[in-house]
């Protein structure tokens, strides 16, 4: 197939990719049918997650230097093979009762595929939109954070019909196939292409001159604030997203079910406000967008343990979310607007291995505050004062002189 040069039949391309992608957020809902087939606990089944969550990370902070030198499209194909068979794995895995092969299948196999994946459109499209590169990138991980509300509603109605272990083969196959077809349409911008003069007249056409290497990108003070400041809103936010069904059931003693509508509700939220919040920063600035975002996030951790009204409760999750989600959404741009768009995929990619620490530090922090105090409030009060740590890194930011307008 030859080089796509249509910037938004790409743009949905990598939507599509991050949609199936971010279905490893609804892993949940196999949880509880693989522990009552096999008499695996939680703690097990679960573990195949945080290991997709961490090897996802690092794949993401390695496969960025890829996306830049060998091309988008031979990447996000062999993110498509991986995550495919990773999942079909998964299944085979069910079938004969081996949880060693869940973990490596889903957890380390399709773990890498969806890094290798989720990096390579966003390393792409800030490319071929650096006059929307908020809202595009907000666009493209949109589908991520959709993906495990779509999940959520297509799995139950597999799982009773047809059982876990074909649900991952269809799965796998979807994988493979819609995901190997989006990845025929990324690739990078012809050299010296620049976006129509009436949309990106205000481009600073020095961008790329002055755009750093990775190694003087990690020679700065920036990569290290906006990499610890990933971290922060991360963490805060994947605690939450992690235990908010126990949560709302313990707290405010509704059901399962009302639980798992508020966490749909929720994930909703976190698509959109990846769209909002990356919008917003292509208005106001990035710096100002994460100021705002962790800023307001602090008195909302703060006062969620003493939420008693299901709306109310609902209503902080729900921004809680949105702002997680829109920090993946500005961040990209912000690291763009930071080091130059030359190197954007290796050097975003470093910084993406802050989510990867943060999808295990941020859930341990509630389990083991859960378990000493026999509350989560006391780990969201420590969210609070992490998101307060992260308001005065940003505070601290100013723009390299070496990419400076």
């Amino acid at each position: 197939m030859g080089k796509t040069t249509n910037r938004w039949g790409i743009a949905l391309a990598g939507i599509i990719m991050q949609l199936l992608l971010g279905t490893v957020y609804g892993w949940s809902v196999f949880k509880k049918p693989l522990m009552e087939s096999h008499g695996w606990t939680g703690v097990q089944v679960g573990l195949a997650f945080t290991i997709a969550i961490f090897c996802l990370g690092m794949a993401a902070a390695l496969g960025g230097k890829f996306v830049d030198r060998a091309g988008a499209r031979k990447v996000a194909t062999t993110a498509a093979i991986l995550f495919g068979f990773g999942t079909l794995l998964a299944g085979y895995a069910n079938s004969i009762g081996n949880l060693w092969l869940l973990w490596l299948g889903y957890g380390v196999i399709a773990g890498i595929g969806n890094g290798l994946g989720y990096i390579t459109p966003i390393a792409v499209l800030i490319r071929w939109f650096p006059d929307k590169r908020g809202l595009i990138t907000g666009l493209a991980v949109m589908g991520f954070g959709f993906g495990s509300a779509l999940i959520g509603q297509f799995v139950p109605l597999l799982l009773p019909s047809i059982g876990i272990t074909s649900t991952f083969y269809v799965l796998g196959i979807i994988y493979l196939i819609i995901l190997g077809l989006a990845a025929q349409f990324l690739n990078n911008p012809p050299e010296g292409w620049s976006p129509p003069v009436s949309a990106g007249a205000k481009i600073n056409s020095s961008a790329a001159v002055n755009s750093l290497c990775l190694r003087d990108a990690l020679g700065t003070f920036q990569f290290y604030i906006l990499w610890l400041v990933l971290f922060i809103n991360v963490t805060a936010g994947i605690a939450l997203i992690s235990n908010m069904s126990p949560m709302a059931q313990a707290q405010l003693g509704v059901t399962a079910v009302v639980a798992g509508t508020l966490v749909f509700t929720a994930s909703i939220f976190n698509g959109l406000g990846r769209v909002f919040w990356a919008s917003l920063s292509d208005k106001i600035g990035r710096k100002n967008v994460f100021l705002i975002m962790l800023s307001s996030q602090i008195p909302v951790f703060f006062l969620l343990p003493q939420a008693s009204n299901i709306w109310i409760f609902g209503a902080m999750c729900c921004y809680i979310l949105s702002c997680l989600g829109g920090g993946f959404a500005t961040m990209p741009s912000f690291a763009v607007d930071t080091f130059g768009p030359k190197n954007c995929g290796n050097i975003y990619g470093k910084v993406l291995l802050a989510w990867s620490l943060a999808g295990v530090v941020g859930p341990l922090l509630m389990e083991y505050v859960l378990k000493v105090t026999s509350s989560f409030s006391m780990a969201l009060i420590i969210a609070s004062g992490l998101l307060a740590v992260g308001v005065f890194l940003v505070s601290l930011y100013k723009k390299p002189e070496a990419v400076a307008a």
